[in-house]
């Protein structure tokens, strides 16, 4: 690693605010999707360890919101949509009762970022896109411990993040950054040889590029071990999301790019291992189930007891580790590309995909067309400027040509396909 006194996530050190006595106060970020649903119910089972005083999510499942809302009895409510209030606030009257007060009700595209400032121990970014940028800055500007699963804040935005956060403020809640976060703690920064970041393969592992040619939205959305949204999951099915996380790992750790390497693990028990200088390599491992990575980033120091499930021992299991194939899976290999390049590459790199992964998915763009299309978008972005330092507007300005770009190309690409 290097020379600097500690990594953007350091397992040695511990940012702690402020707290009073009994249980931390948690604010949730997406708290109806995925990661914040898993969240909750680890909140709720240890009433005694936490307490979340605000929830926020994007709109679309108004019930489930206020359902969480009334079990955790949370302060204040946020919703990226404005036009859900009405319903929002209907479905809140029916949990509580009579004469009870409601929480307070944030809405519009930055409430999530409004809540991040609020006042609270931590603040867990499970929101899924760039989008997720803008609460992480709010939330380590305001001191806040910040769990992270939103990688996306990291990939756009990686200097701003890097230029707010304090040594041991942001705890990774992806469940390769978990494991690095707790592999890293066997030894000092000085003893790491390198990371290796491991990856299921997807429901496409031993395919060839010609093999991948004619599959489907269905085959690419049937995950082999991981139950996940469908950008997501096709993330993974064309491993863009090593990508990210390989970007990720080289911001949070601190690490070049060229001691970060990627493993395929079918079975996923190791979620991530660290190499040490010594020879030895110490792995992290645990049965599929993002609790515990969720535990991590939402206790640490401390660890929570029964947080997710152990390995029954008793039972024979076989673990597989395989290399990674670059020609069918060119994702990571563009990554560590735009990661090197830096400035806004690494967003557009992200904007283009998404829009690629929403035209796969509507069936007008082909599954190796994805990143066919994504390489264009970043060889026609270049080198991006040097000297001036990053801003949120450069990432949001890069990220819309990005968008518009791979719309185009995507747009053309079904054209070509229809007149064929």
């Amino acid at each position: 690693m290097s020379d600097s006194p500690a990594s953007l996530a350091d397992p040695h050190l511990v940012f702690d605010p402020v707290a009073g006595d009994g249980p931390k106060d948690v604010v949730v970020l997406g708290s109806t999707g995925s990661i914040g649903t898993q969240a909750i119910d680890l909140v709720l089972r240890n009433p005694d360890r936490f307490r979340v005083t605000g929830l926020s999510a994007n709109g679309g499942r108004v019930g489930l919101l206020a359902e969480q809302a009334y079990r955790l009895r949370a302060r204040a409510v946020a919703v990226a949509r404005e036009d859900v209030v009405p319903a929002l606030r209907e479905a809140l009257s029916a949990q509580y009762g009579p004469g009870e007060p409601l929480p307070e009700i944030l809405a519009g595209p930055d409430a999530a970022t409004r809540l991040a400032a609020s006042d609270c121990h931590t603040v867990l970014n499970g929101i899924t896109g760039s989008i997720g940028l803008a609460p992480t800055l709010a939330a380590l500007e305001a001191g806040r411990t910040l769990a992270l699963a939103n990688k996306e804040s990291l990939i756009v935005g990686g200097p701003l993040v890097k230029a707010l956060a304090k040594p041991g403020q942001i705890i990774p809640v992806d469940s390769e950054h978990a494991a690095l976060f707790q592999a890293l703690a066997a030894g000092t920064r000085a003893d790491v040889r390198k990371l290796v970041v491991t990856a299921s393969g997807g429901p496409f592992r031993g395919r060839s590029k010609e093999e991948l040619t004619n599959v489907t939205v269905e085959d690419a959305l049937a995950h082999p071990t991981w139950a996940m949204g469908p950008v997501i999951t096709v993330n993974s099915a064309t491993l863009v999301n090593k990508g990210l996380e390989v970007i990720e790992a080289h911001l949070l750790y601190d690490i070049s790019f060229d001691r970060i390497e990627v493993v395929v693990h079918p079975q996923s028990y190791v979620h991530s291992m660290v190499e040490f200088t010594d020879g030895s390599t110490i792995a992290q491992a645990t049965p599929p189930d993002m609790r515990g990575p969720i535990a991590i980033g939402l206790g640490w120091p401390e660890r929570v007891p029964d947080a997710a499930p152990a390995f029954d021992w008793s039972t024979a299991s076989t673990w597989e580790f395989f290399p990674l194939d670059n020609d069918a899976f060119p994702s990571v290999g563009l990554a560590r590309h735009v990661g090197r390049l830096g400035g806004t590459a690494p967003a557009v790199f992200n904007a283009a995909n998404e829009e690629c992964v929403d035209a796969f998915l509507r069936g007008t763009l082909p599954f190796n067309g994805i990143m066919e299309t994504v390489t264009q978008v970043v060889e026609e972005h270049g080198t991006p400027r040097t000297g001036a330092p990053l801003t949120v507007p450069d990432v949001l300005e890069a990220e819309t040509w990005a968008r518009a770009r791979a719309r185009e190309l995507t747009a053309q690409t079904a054209t070509a396909e229809a007149r064929a």
